[in-house]
Formats: structure tokens, sequence, C-alpha cells
């Protein structure tokens, strides 16, 4: 028994068979887990900067432990993390291509659900590929269709293209924004990295944070603001956007694809057909059958129908899933039905255990390691996070890459089908603001009198509601519901969803474990945008249409199950935890947390009531102790100062 996890089953090692199928899917080019970076500089000669590109890579690596690549030239260097399972030979970044008179070079993060129709696009262009890899399929398609080679990709992906004899920089992100790709922009260079750590190795990238960042830290977090970095002149490349940076024209962004209103023309029959359709092929597309992958399984609606899919797919090769499942040591015991939690998981996984057959992990989280953990899940976020939410998924993770290095999870079906309760509380639903977190007057009250002037002056969280709204496509003859349910899906997808979407990657990649999400399809957040509310609410129930499309998958008890969060501890140890070590930090009178929010605000927080909701459900007390330790933390752990 380890500090960190009780094992409740056995630890499960794969056959022979199981890892000559490895191999063989990585000489197919189906893993692709790392990290990228670069610097573009038309104003000096970056040999000149090998050491800070060393100092860059080694910020990222362990997104990819196994091999290290760089390309160093004149005015561009790009550098690559990567996993390599098992032949370290295949797939180097980065990737250099000669096509007619250009010689590309790429470094790609991610998956690509679609290798075999860009193959065959490219084909029908006269281009011949030399590997399986997706990562020289993106960058040919790149090659042979320019910038329009996005619109072609369905996958996770960020990467970089660089063409050596134009010097010219191409960026892309996917179109959910699965994967992150953060850059720093002055008039002389571009500074690009997967993480924000990464551009902080940069000297010239500020260690500061303004009011625009304090605004994002205090007010939105632990979301953020969409292409918005917190750090002062540090930017996020927004989901669906791509760009090119040259010497004459700086960067130029756009976007090239967005939800689009439609008119839904099936019924609902039709509309639940399709949507087993979508979900199936999805999650299909991010398996590969013989290959020793994971799922998440949390007993709640959608782990469990990516776990009963994945389940048939590998019976058909006579292959056992494995399927992972967390709990906290104690929660049966301290274990506190609410409104939004109205049952505990173990019940619901064991149930799923016995109707799937597979080889399933328990990992059992102590308070201790959980406490300790909000450290690393800073270091691995580059910010501060979902308190606790992060930290159990770290350590969870941690677990998980000891058995396989592919897992899938459950993510975004709540965002696209309407599962949260905000969407289905018509007082929520109809009042201004953020569902997750309607009103930011108990957030004002933390900050400093000069600081709390400053925004609210500026009125940012207004501003971004707004401009949500202002976005979202709609149609003439929408009903009133029927807009408004486009405009939750449209702040969900944009807001909360990033915010989860932040929490998976980088807590699973700090253990080089790659997370698939197969709801994250754009089909399926296209097709779902345009399906009426009530075919979404079928039954009364939240998700009801996904429960009806699938319903021969899953058992009664799970298919119907009232939709529970994501589990956090209740173990009072915790809020006992929490609270000794947000103390400990302020008997420091230069705690750099105090350059934001006051002494008084944090003690009244340690000595108040339980009736406190930071983010949503996932966030109360304990985690918004937690919250204040981990921003105490990383103004410390990366030297972050406030410049007003």
């Amino acid at each position: 028994m380890s500090n960190f996890f009780i094992r409740s089953q056995r630890r499960v090692c794969f056959s022979t068979a199981c890892r000559r199928s490895a191999y063989t899917a990585l000489r197919k080019g189906w893993f692709s887990m790392c990290g990228i970076a670069g610097i573009i500089s038309f104003g000096e000669d970056l040999h000149d900067r090998e050491r800070i590109c060393a100092r860059m890579q080694e910020a990222i690596v362990r997104r990819g432990p196994d091999q290290r690549g760089m390309l160093l030239t004149e005015h561009a260097a790009l550098i690559h993390t990567r996993l390599a399972v098992i032949d370290p030979e295949f797939g180097r970044q980065p990737m250099h291509r000669a096509y007619r008179d250009e010689v590309y070079s790429i470094v790609y993060n991610g998956e690509l659900y679609n290798t075999d129709e860009v193959r065959q696009k490219l084909a029908e262009a006269g281009c011949r590929l030399t590997t399986r890899s997706d990562t020289e399929a993106v960058l040919m398609a790149y090659a042979v269709f320019g910038e329009a080679c996005v619109t072609l990709f369905n996958g996770i992906f960020a990467f970089a293209v660089w063409e050596q004899k134009r010097q010219r920089l191409f960026l892309a992100r996917d179109r959910m924004g699965v994967k992150p790709l953060f850059y720093h922009l002055t008039p002389e260079r571009l500074v690009f990295g997967s993480e924000l750590g990464c551009l902080l190795e940069y000297p010239d990238v500020p260690h500061e944070i303004g009011i625009e960042g304090i605004s994002q830290l205090l007010l939105f977090g632990p979301g953020r603001t969409p292409g918005c970095g917190v750090l002062r002149d540090v930017k996020e490349l927004q989901r669906a956007e791509c760009a090119f940076y040259t010497r004459e024209n700086g960067l130029q962004k756009r976007t090239y694809w967005s939800l689009e209103a439609a008119e839904h023309p099936d019924n609902f029959a039709q509309t639940a057909e399709h949507v087993r359709y979508l979900v199936t092929d999805a999650i299909r597309r991010q398996l590969v059958s013989d290959v020793p992958l994971g799922t998440f399984l949390s007993g709640g609606l959608d782990s469990s129908l990516i776990s009963a899919v994945a389940a048939r797919e590998f019976a058909r090769n006579g292959t056992p899933l494995h399927t992972f499942s967390v709990d906290y040591r104690d929660n049966d015991k301290y274990f506190r039905k609410s409104r939004f939690q109205p049952n505990s998981d173990p019940a619901y996984i064991r149930c799923m255990q016995e109707a799937l057959h597979a080889e399933h992990h328990w990992t059992v989280i102590d308070t201790p390691a959980l406490a300790q953990a909000l450290y690393a899940a800073v270091d691995a976020r580059g910010l501060p996070g979902m308190a606790d939410v992060d930290a159990s998924l770290l350590l969870f993770c941690r677990e998980i890459r000891e058995h396989v290095t592919v897992a899938l999870s459950g993510e975004c079906a709540d965002e696209l089908f309407g599962g949260y309760p905000w969407y289905r509380d018509p007082e929520i639903r109809a009042a201004w603001g953020f569902p997750w977190s309607q009103s930011t007057a108990y957030r004002m009250e933390f900050a400093r009198p000069e600081i709390a002037e400053l925004l609210r002056e500026r009125r940012d969280v207004d501003a971004a509601y707004q401009a949500t709204l202002a976005r979202t496509a709609v149609l003439p003859g929408d009903s009133p519901t029927e807009r408004r349910m486009r405009e939750m899906l449209r702040l969900n997808t944009d807001w909360f969803m990033q915010t989860l979407l932040d929490r998976k990657d980088r807590m699973s990649m700090y253990s080089a474990l790659e997370v698939r999400v197969p709801f994250c399809d754009y089909r399926i957040a296209q097709y779902l945008y345009n399906v009426p509310w009530e075919f979404k609410e079928y039954r009364g129930y939240e998700k009801g249409l996904l429960r009806e499309a699938m319903r021969d998958y899953l058992p009664e008890e799970v298919l119907w199950r009232k939709k529970s969060p994501y589990p956090k501890t209740h173990h009072p140890a915790y809020l006992a935890a929490v609270t000794e070590m947000l103390q400990k930090r302020l008997q420091n009178p230069e705690a750099p947390v105090l350059q934001i929010v006051t002494r008084e605000a944090l003690m009244r927080l340690l000595e108040g009531d339980d009736n406190v909701q930071w983010y949503g459900q996932l966030m109360t007390r304990p985690q918004t102790i937690a919250y204040f330790v981990q921003l105490d933390y990383w103004m410390e752990r990366f030297g972050i100062s406030v410049v007003l």
C-alpha cells in the first residue's frame, strides 16, 4: 500500500499479443502524445537561443518524456517532446518534407481520427505519403491544401508548420479546443508553446499580471476568457482558430469553423438514430480494438456509454477492455446527498463492472495525498485551477498511466446534450450571467480596495457574457426557449467546457497519459446545436435524447441514473488540511496572494460556513480555500508579480 493509493484490484500485465498489437498501432501512427513550442524572430539569429530553447523543451518534457527534437535555424526554432511507446525511431519531430519548391517542418500535438480520409484526399491530389503517421498526413495536407487543410481534419490537435523558403509560420488548433496552444507576441518575435510554464522560460515573457489577469483569477477563475493567457502579454489561440505569422504582416488569425444555426428536419426517431450513429462512430474512431487502451468509468451515463461501446469492440477481438474508477477514502462514511449530487458512484460502477466483464481498476485517494497534490496540479496547469477536482484527476491519471497509455473520457456530453442542472432550472436559465457563477459579488469581497475599484470600472464579466450571447448563431424563427438554449450551449462550450478540457489535458499529460474525448467530436456538436430542446429533454430527463438513443448499451439503473458531477471528497479531514495549508501560507506577511486579496477576507473564508459556491457545485468552501492556496503557490512558484 502506497502513500498515495490503495489498489483494491490486482495490477494487470498485458500479454505478448497485446504488446505486439500496441507495436502495430504505433507503426500505423496512432500515438502522438507530446508537447510543442517554438520561437520565430526575424531580428536575430536563433542559434544564439539554443539554451533558452532547451529550457522551454524541459518545461514540457512531461508531455512526452521519451524523445526530444528541435529545429534551430536563423529565424525559426521548433521544439518537440514525444512519448514513444515502443518504437523510438518512428515519427520523430520536428518532421520535415519537401513539396514542390518549399520545405515544410512541423511540430504537432494531437490525434487525427480520420487519417484514412485525409490520405485519400492527398492521393486524389497526387500526393503519396511514405508512412502511416497522422503527423505526416497533417504536414502534407498543409503543403498541398494550405490553410484549408484544417477543414479536413477530425481530431484533437495543436500544431505549427514552418515554411523554410517563404519564412512563414502557420499555427492551428482543433475545433473544440481539446489541445492547448499559448503564445507571446511582441513587435520583434512570436513565442508559442503547449503550456504557460514553457513560455515563462523565455526571458522576455513577463512574469506579471495586470488588472486583466487579476480579473481572470478572481472573477472568472478557474475559468478563463477564451483567448486569454492570464499573464501579461500572453494569449491563447482559440479553438477553431488558425494563424499566419510573417515578417511583413505579423500575426494574422482567423476562425475556420463555428457552430451554425440551421433548421432541424429530423423527427425524434430520426434524431435518435443519427445521434446513435454519431456517438458510436466517434467512439469507434478513437478506439483501436487490439490496443491496450482504457476508459474512465464513473458509473455515470457518459463514461458508461463510452466503456460499453468500447467493450463490445474489444470483445470482437477477444481482448479485455481496461476500465478505471476513482474514489476517496471514507467517502462511503462521509458522503452527503445534495441537490447536485444525489448519490455516489461506487454502486453504479459495480453495476457496470458486471455488465462489461472488463478488467477494472479502482483508485482510492487519501486525504493527505489529495491536499499535497494541489501544488503539482498548479505545476501541471500553469495556473491555479479547480482545486481538488484538478488534484484528484492528476493522481488518478498517474495511476492509470501505470496500466495504459491512452484512455477515453466522457467530457463534453453535458454541454452538448444539456446535462447540467442550469439547463433545466428555469430560474437559473433565465437569469443574467454565467449559470455556474451568476454573481461576482462574493468574489469581489476578497479584492484589495484599489483592485476592487478597478474591477468595478471594467465590468469584465458582464462584457464577456454579453459578447458570448452576441456571437451565438440563431434563426429568425427560433422561439424564446430555443434561442435561450442555443445561448446556453454556446456559453457552456465556450467557457465551462474549456475549463474542463484545460483540466483534462494538463492533469493527464503531466503523467504522459493521452486522454481522448469522443463526445467532443465536432460533428456531434454541430448536429446537437440544432436539435430542439424538447428532444434533448426526452421524458423529462437530462440528456434524455442520448439515453434513448443508446438505451440498449446500458443496464436500466445506469441508463436512467440522475446526473451526478465529478466526485469530490466529503471527508472533514480535507477541509482541515486545506485550512491549515492556507493558514501556514498566510503566516508569511508578504504572501504573494496578498497583492490581490485582503488577509481579512481570507480569514473570513477560513472561519465561515459551508454555503460557498465559487464555481458551481464543483467548488464549495473547501475547494475555495484550496483555490487560494493554489493562487498563492502559483505566484510564488513562477515569481508572478502584480503590475497595475
